[in-house]
């Protein structure tokens, strides 16, 4: 099966990033292509069973009063930071960047030696954005777009 085509978007090597069904918006994140999954700094994290289920609570920095619920989940092993595996638990979520959403995996971790509480993995990079590290916030600008700014009379 052929991938599916995207417009290509321009981001730095920082972004804002917005989680619709988390009610997080505007949250600065690191765009790393060395690391292949995305990751989201959580406070708190535990498993429960209800009703048979077992059910995944979390809670973000911003809004420790009301914790998250994922009854589909994983664990994975990740490399952390380090270079260690470590097991982390998996959700999926959109995530948007700029003006493209995309359903995606994400990794939940403690994050707080980290600058920034969101990393965005090559996963959901590859064929939807490039990067340039010298610039900061683009908000996703389109290629096509770009390159009518750079020189308008070809495009």
């Amino acid at each position: 099966m052929p991938l599916k085509k995207h417009i290509l978007r321009l981001i730095g090597r920082r972004e804002f990033v917005d989680f619709p069904e988390l009610n997080l918006n505007g949250m600065e994140a690191k765009i790393d292509t060395g690391a292949y999954t995305s990751s989201l700094h959580c406070e708190s994290i535990d498993v429960v069973m209800e009703n048979g289920n077992t059910v995944l609570y979390f809670s973000l920095e911003q809004d420790q009063r009301i914790p998250h619920r994922f009854e589909n989940f994983s664990i994975k092993k990740i490399k952390n930071s380090f270079g260690e595996m470590e097991e982390r638990y998996v959700i999926k979520t959109p995530v948007k960047i700029g003006r493209k959403k995309i359903l995606t995996s994400i990794s939940l971790s403690n994050r707080d030696s980290m600058r920034y509480p969101v990393l965005i993995g090559r996963r959901i990079l590859k064929g939807r954005f490039l990067i340039d590290v010298n610039i900061l916030h683009t908000g996703g600008i389109s290629i096509q777009k770009l390159k009518h700014l750079i020189n308008p009379k070809k495009a």
